[in-house]
């Protein structure tokens, strides 16, 4: 017989993820607010209540720990918690080309999804040198389903405008036998993969910037998966010695509901049915283990938040309908990191930039400037960015 914490917190997910599907359905409107969210209370109750679902193919691969990407020895957790399609794999590739500069998120996710490989504007000048005034290149990273591309092709000039030394790449790129999910037969879907697998190709890309440029560290500006990845590479990839800032966006840091949906999926597979398992045939490795309560985001944060000599700029938005509750994106400093949580709302409430929509904001881009290149004196900048659509101020 199921606890009444059990039954109240499988009622919310319930509640929340039949909410998410109408939302998903008829649309959330011009004016609309966030969905409610579920309570702290049910989301504690989840991750409390989180365990392997017994049975093959349902538990997780680890190593050992001995590997280069356990640098706290306590070792990589792939899949879990109801993660079992596919194998370990994939790779990471460069950018062939450029695509055009946009404004709109819909644009340059339909170009980046015909024209996976092209680079954003302003990134992969690989003769770029970092100035004493500007001395770390920046290093963007995509998210999940996205590319180097569509990921940044509003912000990736402006950065370069800057001054600064900008360079991405394509990670997480897993076919169908790796486990990317259906989405990865798809020419610009990038991201699938384990999150791990991920990190270790952003070690090696981020050795090849320093190289390349003679810095000693980078800044990173990351979003959604990549800024969970990214913080994976600085606690268990050696990244905290090269990274000086690190800015995400609807970074899924300790997870997501998935308004709902990943918690309704988690509350079923604490139960005993491997429900995830399944669902991740379709969305591949890397979205699973961004639910709440997944191994990979367990380990992620068991031994805190952050890491010492990192300076984090966390930016959430209200509007999330991926992160969310959007709060889980926020961080809290750990001895030697400095955390700024910043909602993009506050103080401009017009702009009502969404998950996706929020990386075309000149909102956003003003965050990440002021964070990256402080001795700029770059205006934070407050408009109208419409959800959805995105239009870097205008529709």
């Amino acid at each position: 017989m199921k606890s009444p914490s059990r039954r109240r917190t499988l009622q919310t997910a319930v509640l929340t993820g039949v909410g998410a599907l109408a939302v998903a359905l008829t649309g959330p409107g011009a004016g609309a607010s966030p969905a409610p969210a579920p309570t702290e209370q049910a989301l504690a109750d989840l991750i409390s209540e989180g365990r392997q679902v017994a049975g093959p193919g349902s538990g997780s691969a680890c190593t050992s720990g001995s590997g280069a990407g356990s640098g706290n020895g306590s070792g990589n957790c792939y899949g879990g918690s109801g993660s079992s399609s596919g194998s370990s794999g994939g790779k990471s590739t460069d950018t062939v080309g450029y695509g055009p500069a946009q404004t709109s998120f819909l644009g340059a996710f339909a170009y980046g999804l015909a024209n996976g490989d092209a680079a954003p504007p302003g990134a992969n000048d690989w003769a770029c040198k970092p100035t004493a005034e500007k001395p770390r290149p920046v290093v963007l990273l995509h998210g999940t389903w996205m590319n180097a591309y569509n990921g940044y092709a509003f912000m990736g000039q402006p950065i370069k405008d800057a001054g600064l030394c900008t360079f991405t790449f394509n990670y997480g790129r897993s076919g169908l036998v790796e486990g990317g999910g259906l989405g990865s037969v798809l020419p610009g879907v990038m991201g699938t993969g384990y999150i791990q697998d991920s990190a270790d190709q952003l070690a090696v890309f981020v050795d090849r910037v320093l190289a390349a440029t003679g810095a000693d560290e980078v800044d990173i500006v990351a979003h959604s998966q990549g800024g969970a990845m990214a913080n994976w590479y600085t606690k268990f990839d050696g990244g905290a010695a090269k990274v000086k800032n690190l800015v995400t966006y609807g970074a899924t840091h300790h997870g997501t509901s998935l308004d709902g949906i990943g918690a309704l999926g988690r509350a079923i597979n604490n139960l005993g049915i491997d429900i995830l398992g399944l669902i991740e045939i379709f969305v591949g490795h890397a979205g699973i283990q961004q639910t709440i309560g997944s191994d990979f985001v367990n380990q992620l944060n068991a031994d805190g938040d952050t890491v010492a000599g990192v300076d984090y700029t966390v930016v959430g938005t209200r509007y999330d309908e991926i992160t969310n509750p959007y709060d889980l994106t926020f961080l809290k400093p750990g001895p030697g990191a400095t955390v700024h949580n910043i909602t993009l709302q506050e103080g401009c409430e017009q702009d009502v930039s969404d998950h996706l929509t929020m990386m075309y904001s000149p909102r956003a881009l003003s965050i990440a400037l002021r964070a990256i290149d402080p001795a700029g004196n770059h205006e934070l900048v407050c408009t109208f960015n419409p959800w959805l659509i995105g239009g870097s101020g205008s529709l």
